[in-house]
């Protein structure tokens, strides 16, 4: 048993690389508006590109993983070379250029780049002895990662190269973890999850679907917070940065507090109270018209959404010890991801800020009813713990990510 600590961390760091280019999207967003000309509409729409391409990738890996063939036959050192690959090809094709179709095309490459990374991490997170953990580790990496970022990039000068050459660079930082990633024991696990069906397919849907309005509502906020921050509340680039990077670090506490906890309140409870209060920061963030207004809905915001991610993931788990529906429920995340940047441009055209972040609230508390649901209805993770075998474990995006 002492391998499966060893064999934690690579997937912690493929996890982070593939979920960062979701953390960093308002400052992509934003960077493609200022460096290149684009309308925030069309800027959202690039970046929901991104993340629409990652969505795709995984399920695609998701379907192929329960069906066996890629997976079993290539293993997952493969695979997330493959992604790692793609998402430096991408992103560094983006910020080598100044032509828009090839930043558009750069970052969908990205995006299906980070999107592989993400699933092959996630399928082999669910198997281990505590997904939470391993998750909670992943999120603190990304977290850690983007809060450095948003500290960095500010100072470094515009445009739009700095922020797809740190996704670049994350690609060749991470590289050399995949060579650690691969083992039997996940093939074995493919093998055996082809052999079965797919169980607690009512709630694992009902997850997924919740998941899709979760996520969209989460990137609708972020896509847009940094216009938010720079037009609506009348602060510099810089002073958003910091507050992005202050509210990630909180973030990072809240992932703490929630891996310190575990399971001692169950799934329910952080998931129903934890949506319901995420809800309330959108709209503090969406009407702020200073630094504190902004500051205090972000940083809460930030706060919160990881923590209960973590929980979701866990339930994802939960529904299958073979992962199954951890990876298609973080798949179904990525897809809401993606759907998040153009939702949030076209509301806040057309109702305002302050109107996005009413509707957005509105739809978290109608989804935070079947998410309580599921998770009431759901095996503690223990039950299932000890016929775990390797696949996966935590959604991402944003993953919406």
């Amino acid at each position: 048993m002492p391998s499966r600590p060893r064999a934690a961390w690579p997937l912690v760091a493929v996890f982070g690389a593939g979920h960062l280019a979701a953390y960093l999207l308002p400052t992509v967003v934003g960077r493609l508006s200022s460096g290149l000309g684009l309308t925030p509409a069309q800027a959202g729409l690039v970046g929901s590109a991104l993340l629409l391409s990652s969505a795709c990738a995984g399920v695609v890996i998701a379907s192929l993983t329960s069906l066996t063939s890629l997976t079993e036959r290539h293993g997952p050192r493969r695979l997330a070379r493959l992604g790692l690959l793609l998402a430096l090809t991408g992103y560094g094709t983006a910020a080598l250029t100044s032509s828009v179709p090839l930043v558009v095309a750069g970052a969908a490459v990205g995006g299906l780049g980070s999107g592989t990374a993400t699933a092959v991490a996630a399928a082999g997170i669910a198997a281990q002895r505590d997904p939470h953990r391993v998750s909670a580790l992943g999120l603190l990496a990304v977290s850690a990662t983007a809060g450095a970022l948003y500290l960095t990039i500010p100072r470094l000068g515009g445009g739009h190269v700095l922020p797809f050459a740190a996704l670049a660079s994350a690609a060749v930082l991470v590289w050399p973890a995949t060579g650690l990633l691969d083992g039997s024991g996940t093939r074995v696990g493919v093998r055996a999850a082809a052999r079965t069906r797919l169980p607690r397919q009512r709630a694992g849907a009902v997850l997924a679907a919740a998941m899709v309005c979760w996520s969209m509502a989460q990137n609708a906020l972020w896509g847009v917070s940094g216009r938010i921050g720079t037009v609506q509340a009348g602060l510099s680039e810089v002073t958003v940065g910091a507050v992005f990077a202050v509210g990630l670090g909180a973030g990072l506490a809240g992932v703490i507090g929630a891996g310190a906890l575990g399971a001692r309140l169950g799934r329910a409870v952080p998931i129903g109270v934890g949506t319901a209060l995420i809800g309330g920061c959108i709209v503090v963030s969406s009407s702020a018209r200073g630094l504190v207004s902004f500051g205090v809905g972000e940083i809460l915001w930030n706060l919160f959404y990881p923590v209960v991610l973590s929980y979701l993931i866990g339930l994802a788990a939960s529904l299958d010890p073979r992962g199954r529906w951890a990876v298609l429920v973080g798949s179904a995340s990525s897809l809401g991801v993606a759907c998040g940047p153009v939702t949030g441009s076209l509301l806040s055209e057309h109702a305002g800020y302050p109107g996005m972040g009413l509707v957005l609230c509105g739809l978290l508390l109608l989804v935070a009813v079947p998410m309580t649901a599921v998770a009431l209805g759901a095996a503690p993770r223990r039950e299932i713990t000890e016929v775990a075998l390797p696949v996966r474990d935590r959604a991402p995006q944003a993953l919406a990510s």
